[in-house]
């Protein structure tokens, strides 16, 4: 099946008919086949019925009933149970027009989650002013705090690819569950774009928000958002950090990127090695990037560049066909022993580079620096440190291994980046 449509529904018989009929006007000249899960929360009044009785007029409808209580339990309920390729949500008292489908539908190929959104050029929001005021509020302190580029973090208008969302792991029960999926697709790596969209308010029923519930679960959730976004878990975890508004983190990633891209520039195949989401790969000309985590890959997509899901364990490139191989801040996180050196030597060309970028445990500033890093950002890398080179007990292992130490670069005398040329074929 193409597509199901979610309708998260409590006392909406005024509107779940009319809402069922434009539905199919607008999803039938589509040309998809497609499936309305009505997710009824425990209705007193006859909405399961009108919904049921629009099966007459030839809709596909299906109903099914809520099991536990909360509009986000009705979104995860839906999901379970929908079968399409794409998933579509939206509210049940009109106030999400269905005329927009159309271009929801015909911008799924650009990204995998859809927002229709409020507060992009070209959309509005039809809403008593002090609704309107919070509603702006909460969505830019989202935006700001997480550095997240979206403006409609709230909007329960949205088309999702159905794997995007089928195995997500989200536990918010009220109406931050769309921030918390928001936000988890993005961490993944998933792309997302918003849409113009006129929001207009319920004509008929009472709406199902509470202020001071409401409040008290955002508050709640963007504790919880807060720790995930600032994890190694975020696709664009080592891309933020590029423009972080940490003034030392932000050095650290640019003076990194910029030796590594200075000393790779001029070498017509290079392998970053665990590129994750670095801006090398944006500014290196000549570079795939090899990484073993998928959301980091999905992330790198948008720098246009050659990406490959692989283990520096076994790197899937032929013998001798890299002139340059960059792997920085890898070696630290995997056990010690020759394996990985020997397999970045396997690709090398005689004569070729190897960047090689890590902590450097024999220097006082990095001990504490990490320390300091592992109690403010307890999410970060720190605690991932398995392995603990200094530069002499690193020097000794390359140049075992055939490589000539050319050069050293330190950033804040704690991190050592190696530049090394393999001169011994036969080793």
């Amino acid at each position: 099946m193409d597509l199901s449509i979610i309708l998260p529904t409590i006392n909406e018989e005024r509107n779940v008919a009319i809402l069922l009929r434009s539905l199919r006007r607008a999803v039938t000249p589509l040309g998809v086949s497609y499936e309305v899960l009505v997710v009824d929360g425990g209705s007193k009044d006859h909405t399961v019925r009108e919904a049921q009785a629009s099966r007459a007029y030839g809709l596909p409808v299906r109903v099914i009933e809520q099991r536990r209580a909360g509009y986000g339990e009705a979104l995860r309920e839906g999901i379970e149970q929908a079968r399409g390729q794409y998933v579509l949500t939206l509210d049940a008292d009109l106030s999400h027009n269905p005329g927009l489908i159309p271009a929801l539908w015909r911008a799924r190929n650009s990204a995998h989650v859809v927002i229709a959104s409020r507060y992009v050029p070209g959309g509005s929001a039809d809403m008593p002013w002090v609704r309107f005021v919070l509603s702006c509020i909460l969505n830019r302190f989202f935006s700001k705090f997480l550095s997240l580029p979206f403006r409609d973090l709230s909007s329960g208008f949205r088309l999702y690819q159905a794997s995007v969302v089928k195995d997500m792991k989200v536990t918010s029960v009220h109406f931050d569950v769309l921030e918390e999926m928001l936000i988890n697709a993005y961490a993944n790596g998933w792309k997302v774009l918003e849409i113009p969209f006129r929001f207009r308010p319920r004509k008929k029923g009472k709406s199902k928000v509470r202020f001071v519930t409401f409040a008290l679960s955002f508050l709640l959730t963007f504790a919880k958002i807060w720790r995930l976004r600032n994890s190694i878990e975020c696709g664009d975890y080592d891309d933020r950090a590029y423009d972080s508004r940490i003034p030392l983190q932000r050095y650290w990633q640019r003076r990194r990127v910029g030796i590594l891209t200075g000393w790779a520039s001029g070498a017509r195949t290079v392998l970053d090695i665990g590129c994750g989401s670095s801006r090398a790969l944006a500014k290196l000309g000549p570079v795939i990037g090899v990484d073993l985590l998928m959301r980091k890959l999905r992330f790198a997509l948008r720098f246009g560049k050659p990406l490959v899901n692989g283990s520096i364990w076994n790197i899937p490139f032929l013998d001798r066909s890299v002139d340059c191989v960059i792997c920085s801040e890898v070696v630290e996180h995997i056990p010690a022993g020759d394996g990985p050196f020997l397999e970045m030597r396997r690709v090398l060309k005689p004569g070729g580079k190897l960047i090689l970028g890590t902590p450097d445990y024999s220097r006082r500033t990095w001990c504490i620096l990490e320390w300091i890093y592992a109690r403010v950002a307890p999410g970060g890398y720190a605690h991932e440190h398995m392995t603990h080179y200094d530069f002499k007990g690193l020097k000794a292992l390359v140049e075992r291994l055939g490589f000539r130490v050319r050069d050293v670069r330190y950033i804040c005398h704690s991190e050592m980046i190696l530049l090394c040329e393999f001169v011994n074929t036969g080793t």
